[in-house]
């Protein structure tokens, strides 16, 4: 068997595994597609330096099921992630209540348009809790989270049923 007929079947054996290797979740730095399982291009999130899968401190923005936009904290500290939060962005400090909610680990629910506007236009975040642990990174970069979640509520659609659709436009055709 000749040297390149060799290299062609690796390759090829290279090529059939391919489809079958799975990409783990990670939060990894910056400003990305959610690689939570089930939020697709639906969320953005954006996670501090050196976040690792196991240690991390991310900010989610998300299209909700209503087509609101929600922004969600998700990080590794003990305890979970409701609770009083302190959001800098470029030194302008906001005050945010969270609650515990899926798929992240908790929901802002006072203060999530202004941080949403900050965290889009800003430069840099620092994410402090003001109950319970310290998270085990602080500083989110902002490059790139104008694209990252223009792009995920861009992406949104309704999740409307092909026959309701259907029917819906029937009905609106039918009308006087």
């Amino acid at each position: 068997m000749t040297t390149r007929r060799r290299q062609m079947r690796a390759v090829a054996a290279a090529l059939a595994v391919l489809p079958f290797a799975s990409v783990a979740p990670a939060q990894e730095a910056g400003w990305h597609f959610s690689p939570v399982s089930g939020e697709g291009d639906r969320a953005a999130l954006g996670c501090a330096y050196g976040s690792t899968a196991t240690s991390f401190t991310c900010l989610a923005v998300r299209c909700e099921d209503d087509f609101s936009t929600g922004l969600y904290i998700h990080t590794s500290r003990p305890g979970g992630d409701a609770g009083r939060w302190r959001l800098t962005v470029d030194e302008e400090q906001l005050e945010l209540t969270a609650v515990a909610a899926a798929p992240y680990h908790a929901k802002v629910t006072d203060g999530a348009a202004a941080g949403i506007d900050r965290v889009r236009n800003g430069a840099v975040a620092y994410l402090h809790p003001l109950d319970g642990a310290a998270v085990p990174a602080e500083a989110i970069p902002l490059t790139g989270s104008f694209a990252a979640i223009g792009g995920a509520l861009y992406y949104c659609a309704p999740r409307v049923p092909t026959s309701s659709a259907s029917s819906a436009a029937a009905s609106s055709s039918a009308a006087p």
